[in-house]
């Protein structure tokens, strides 16, 4: 094999699905070579050879350029396309005619009538009108597509500002009894509550009056492919580092704690330490990893998956296990995500790198561990004022989240 030859590949956008996940897993096979190469040279004496580590770090970066390729690829061919094949009613054809008129040219006559025998307002808090439900539907389904966080986690739609959900802080009474005996009273169980209000997310694209005249355009998909990258970065950072007063509270704002779930009422993340600031310890590295999927308790490792940034996924992308295998594996398939001992990988960019006490890698059952609020409705305000010759659409969702269950997510302490 040559082991140059996918990091001297030239790549471009002519790739289809196929090939482009054909050099990915070239490059990944010519990566294992050269790390087992650096292996044996380590064994053989205390340091590798320079050359061979500047020829893995160019065939590390080939491998994430490739899948970075392919995960595009997949999503441009997965992309929905608005109103699409299905059958719209009347409602959702005059809503979208209505909804043309107000962005193209200001007519907002046809959009106040249609939300007036809604019984809504026209202008709430937010400001502006609606999108079509149609319109709606393809922004959020491609924020579960591009954001790595939404797409695991749980999922709530809600038509008021605040979600509340009950929590039981201690287990009813139970006990066992015969067939005629006569059953004591139960004590009935401690219940709390957990609060995830939604935060506004905006985004505001500019148009040219040139494109807003242009009939061939599609409105609706325009202003849809314009919001969809910028509220998924955005909700992807919140749902990390978020504050939860402006934003939804993220994963690491928790207090957390060595190896613990929910204890006595206290909302905490339980943590595992690699016992080495800034890295793993350097004797058999992978068992923290070990240590790290049995902190999680048995039935929430079925569904559980790591999540981590690129510059981590390096770093355990050289570790092998007892037997001499790699840990970390690609996707079999184009779209599918890389394992980590067997369990899939969300990639967030978002997660820290590596540092001292930095908690860099998250492990969990997510879709249970962590609850993303949706506000029904996206709305859009047309702004033909603030930066002529440009009309501005001050694009608004809301979306809250925080931590449901804790003792669903661990985190990996480097420290």
């Amino acid at each position: 094999m040559n082991a140059t030859a996918p990091e001297q590949k030239t790549l471009g956008d002519g790739h289809d699905i196929g090939s482009a996940f054909d050099d990915f897993m070239r490059a990944f096979e010519s990566f294992k070579e050269t790390n087992d190469d650096r292996l044996n040279q380590l064994e053989r004496r205390t340091s590798a050879d320079v050359v061979t580590d500047d020829k893995l770090k160019r065939i590390d970066k080939a491998l994430d350029d490739h899948k970075r390729i392919v995960d595009d690829l997949v999503h441009k061919s997965t992309r929905p396309m608005v109103g699409g094949t299905r059958q719209r009613s009347g409602e959702e054809l005059q809503h979208k005619a209505a909804f043309n008129a107000y962005v193209r040219k200001g007519d907002a006559s046809s959009l106040l009538d249609l939300e007036s025998k809604a019984l809504s307002i026209s202008v709430d808090a937010d400001g502006g009108y609606l999108v079509p439900e149609e319109t709606e539907r393809v922004v959020n389904s491609s924020l579960r597509d591009i954001s790595p966080l939404r797409g695991i986690c749980g999922v709530q739609q809600v038509s008021g500002s605040t979600y509340k959900k009950p929590y039981s802080t201690a287990a009813a009474g139970a006990s066992w009894v015969g067939e005629a005996a006569e059953r004591a009273e139960a004590d009935p169980p401690t219940l709390s509550e957990l609060i995830f209000p939604s935060m506004e997310l905006y985004a505001m694209p500019a148009a040219t009056q040139a494109l807003l005249d242009d009939a061939v355009v599609d409105i609706d998909q325009w202003i849809a492919d314009e919001v969809r990258i910028a509220f998924a970065e955005q909700e992807g950072t919140a749902f990390v580092t978020g504050n939860g007063a402006t934003q939804p509270q993220g994963i690491l704002t928790y207090t957390t704690v060595a190896n613990s779930g929910r204890s006595s009422g206290e909302e905490t993340i339980g943590y595992v330490s690699t016992g080495a600031d800034g890295g793993f310890a350097t004797d058999d590295p992978a068992d923290i990893l070990i240590d790290m999927v049995y902190a999680l308790k048995s039935g929430y490792r079925s569904n559980a998956y790591f999540v981590m940034n690129r510059a981590t996924q390096a770093v355990v992308r050289k570790m092998k296990d007892a037997d001499g295998n790699y840990i970390w594996q690609p996707g079999f398939a184009p779209g599918q995500s890389p394992s980590l001992m067997g369990f899939p990988i969300a990639e967030s960019e978002d997660m820290p790198d590596l540092g001292a006490d930095s908690k860099s890698i998250a492990f969990g059952d997510f879709r249970r561990g962590y609850l993303i609020v949706d506000r029904v409705g996206i709305r859009v305000l047309r702004d033909p004022y603030s930066s002529k010759p440009y009309v501005l659409f001050y694009t608004t969702k809301r979306v809250g989240g925080g931590v449901q269950d804790f003792d669903a997510i661990k985190l990996l302490n480097f420290g």
